[in-house]
């Protein structure tokens, strides 16, 4: 199986990654560069990573606002695969269009295993989960208290 090499640099040399990755400043969402109305509600940064997910057929995607009640990021995406082989490929698709948009990933975590896959962008970040591993840690319920945002259908198919 081939991975991606980006990836797997992170996975093995996540301090150097650490070091060189962009820190991104809180921004508000821009409509003006978005072509679906996604940017309406959220930063193209998190539509580009919702589309990427669902372009690799990511299943229950699901948006957390944390502003209100944490202060290590704003959004959660949390989404799953069936199977390890979808989960790490959902994670490549994420890290490779947003590494093409500008936006490197502080850190990748969990991809060898593939059990639960986290993708951290600084105000955001994105949890892969395999379907077994999603329901056992539940973030939905562990962070029952933010707001979800709605996924637009346009991102999903719906």
């Amino acid at each position: 199986m081939k991975q991606n090499s980006s990836i797997k640099e992170q996975v093995l040399h996540p301090e150097q990654n650490a070091k060189t990755a962009p820190v991104k400043e809180h921004t508000q969402p821009s409509t003006a560069e978005t072509p679906d109305n996604c940017g309406e509600q959220l930063d193209e940064r998190i539509c580009a990573a919702l589309r990427s997910a669902s372009d690799k057929k990511a299943q229950e995607l699901v948006v957390l606002d944390l502003r209100e009640i944490a202060s290590f990021t704003d959004y959660f995406i949390i989404t799953s695969g069936t199977n390890v082989r979808q989960v790490q490929a959902i994670a490549d698709e994420v890290v490779e269009q947003l590494k093409k948009q500008g936006t490197k990933a502080l850190r990748v975590e969990g991809y060898n295993t593939a059990e639960w896959v986290l993708v951290d962008y600084g105000d955001f970040i994105v949890h892969v989960f395999e379907d077994k591993a999603r329901k056992f840690y539940d973030l939905e319920r562990l962070w029952r208290d933010a707001a979800r945002v709605p996924v637009p259908t346009d991102i999903t198919g719906a």
